[in-house]
């Protein structure tokens, strides 16, 4: 739980730093943007072949190497004198992240019984939901107090710590062995739209979220210390709704990655249309923070059910198109910002997460017997 915070704070750091950054190293905010674009492509391209090349591997050794990966990377990113380093320790990072949680979901689950995996899909996700709570914001306050190299090694720190637990108390066993290493319920239909649905809520997510911090400040009008207060608040519906679902998991899993994609949507246009006036932008805010993090923990809750072979390979395959999604969205979404304003990106966001639930609510219609 300690190896997801951390994790997931270090990829989404710059999101709270953005305007830091840009000013210090002299770029425009959607070159900045594109440590979350590079971040994404490269867990979307590294995620299958590294669980491929890693199965036969005990999970211990893995995780290790990829804790101190992400320790080693997290430094050299502190330390960059320029762009350029600074998007290849991020990249660095990525490749660690990009086998992390093809690993670690097996491995954890594996060690309890299958009526509960559910359960433990949402203890993980609480954990990684916790870097929207804690990380970004935190990562935020202390870069403006200090210096935004300052946040970006924190994950050093913590990577260690979560290095030294898993190396002394984690098992090591041959992957093939663990209880969660094949789907209970293989479905190849069933996999591939949840792969589809994933990539497109991601994109549309990420084309906002990516530029939150511009939206709520140019739109919205709020003040840098409100914005930052804003995103506290969006961290913690975030892990308000990843620990709703995570306990509606096993029971409807279902009918909660569609709840989660169509309250993403929601928020979403909801801060494109009523963005400008303060309360309606905050409860948009307040919907959308609610479904980020459950969609991607009911998408790896799928993966452990229908995935037609390995679950680390069905899992590396969710991460990478979820991650390729990420990197779409940022990339669209730093477009529009460039070309049209920060609201064409939440817009583009909203109609792509609308799309994703589309193709939920279809796929259940054709297996829905007649």
């Amino acid at each position: 739980m300690l190896a997801a915070f951390t994790f997931n704070t270090a990829e989404n750091l710059p999101v709270g730093l953005l305007e830091l950054i840009s000013e210090d190293m002299a770029v425009s905010a959607s070159a900045v943007g594109l440590l979350v674009t590079g971040y994404g492509v490269t867990v979307a391209v590294a995620s299958l072949p590294l669980a491929r090349a890693t199965q036969s591997l005990p999970r211990r050794h893995v995780l290790t190497g990829l804790l101190a990966g992400l320790v080693v990377s997290s430094l050299i990113a502190a330390l960059s004198p320029s762009y350029p380093l600074l998007l290849g320790a991020r990249l660095l990072t990525a490749l660690a992240q990009a086998l992390f949680w093809a690993v670690m979901g097996p491995v954890a689950v594996g060690l309890f019984a299958p009526q509960v995996r559910g359960r433990v899909v949402g203890a993980l996700s609480v954990a990684g939901s916790l870097a929207l709570v804690l990380g970004v914001p935190a990562g935020a306050w202390l870069g403006r107090q200090s210096a935004w190299p300052v946040p970006i090694a924190t994950p050093a720190g913590l990577g260690s710590v979560s290095l030294v637990i898993i190396a002394a108390l984690l098992p090591t066993t041959r992957p093939e062995k663990s209880r969660a290493a094949f789907g209970t319920a293989p479905d190849a239909r069933r996999f591939a739209t949840v792969l589809v649905a994933g990539a497109l809520s991601a994109t549309g997510a990420f084309a906002g979220f990516t530029y939150l911090v511009k939206f709520l400040g140019d739109v919205s009008g709020f003040s840098p210390n409100t914005v930052n207060a804003l995103l506290v608040a969006f961290g913690v519906t975030c892990l308000a709704g990843v620990s709703l679902t995570g306990a509606l998991l096993d029971r409807f899993p279902h009918a909660a990655l569609v709840a989660a994609v169509a309250t993403q949507a929601g928020g979403l246009l909801g801060l494109y249309m009523v963005g400008a006036d303060p309360v309606a932008a905050v409860v948009s805010l307040v919907l959308m923070g609610g479904a980020l993090g459950p969609v991607f923990m009911a998408t790896q809750n799928e993966m452990l059910h229908c995935a037609p072979g390995r679950t680390d390979i069905a899992l590396a395959a969710n991460s990478a198109s979820y991650n390729a999604g990420i990197a779409a969205g940022a990339a669209l979404g730093g477009l529009l910002l460039a070309l049209v304003g920060v609201r064409a990106a939440f817009l583009a966001g909203g109609l792509l997460t609308t799309a994703s639930c589309v193709v939920l609510l279809s796929e259940r219609r054709r297996r829905r017997p007649w």
